[in-house]
């Protein structure tokens, strides 16, 4: 679903600006519908955050049957757009706390509700990752577990399956090392 949701706003939106969609996540806001906060970056390496809002309408239009049917159109539209330069801190709020709301400081500060923390986390690290490529900056964080942005140990880059064979390479290491007889020198 959220691949093609991602097709979707990227060839309604981001295409025609020639942005290509990064990474986006579904917030809770006030208003009807559903909202996104993306982040895409353009041609010339400009990144910028945008809350799109959806509005789903429906038609009942049929010319083959007696029967009406209805279908569901989707539209989008951005309601706010900032530019990642601007972005001078993002504030996790809590990181002891398993809290999807955080803070974007523009000139004014912007509330964000994602709709879980994992959310959150995923736009953070898509939000440094393309901060470090693109704008050449560390993006400043506050209040956030920094062991689900930035991996520290060795394997957690790698896939699964590299690290589960890994594991199994040292345990037969181990048991071929215990199994070989100690020479005692007494």
């Amino acid at each position: 679903m959220s691949s093609l949701l991602r097709e979707e706003m990227q060839r309604i939106l981001f295409r025609p600006e020639k942005h290509k969609l990064v990474e986006f996540i579904e917030i809770e806001e006030l208003s009807r519908g559903k909202h996104f906060l993306c982040v895409s970056v353009g041609k010339n390496s400009a990144v910028q955050l945008c809350i799109v809002q959806c509005h789903v309408s429906t038609s009942s239009k049929s010319k083959r049957s007696q029967t009406k049917r209805s279908s569901i159109q989707d539209s989008y539209k951005k309601a706010e757009v900032w530019s990642l330069q601007d972005l001078t801190l993002v504030d996790g709020r809590d990181p002891d706390v398993d809290d999807p709301s955080f803070l974007l400081h523009f000139d004014k500060v912007r509330s964000v509700t994602a709709v879980n923390s994992s959310a959150k986390y995923t736009m953070v690290r898509a939000l440094v990752a393309v901060s470090d490529r693109y704008c050449k900056r560390s993006l400043p964080l506050e209040n956030f577990d920094f062991a689900y942005i930035k991996p520290t140990t060795y394997y957690s880059n790698r896939g699964d399956c590299v690290v589960l064979s890994q594991i199994c390479l040292y345990a037969c290491n181990l048991v071929c090392l215990s199994m070989c007889p100690v020479p005692l020198d007494s």
